[in-house]
């Protein structure tokens, strides 16, 4: 496995964590709606979950970067 390979499966892991975070919106917010405020968890899973998808395409992004060769 090269690292373009790993970049790759790192930004489709950052896109599975994107869409867990925005579930976890989904959920506060519907929690809103019954309980007269959003879930205290659920809103801090989402932002936990948002930092490490954050974190995952940073690696992507870096392991993506073309080296620059000295000419």
């Amino acid at each position: 496995m090269g690292v373009e390979d790993l970049a790759e499966r790192l930004s489709a892991i950052a896109e599975e964590l994107g869409d867990l975070a925005f579930d976890r919106l989904r959920e506060a917010s519907a929690s809103v709606s019954h309980e007269g405020g959003p879930d205290p968890a659920l809103v801090a899973e989402e932002k936990r979950i948002t930092r490490a998808r954050r974190a995952v395409e940073k690696a992507a992004s870096l392991l993506g970067e073309e080296k620059v060769t000295d000419s």
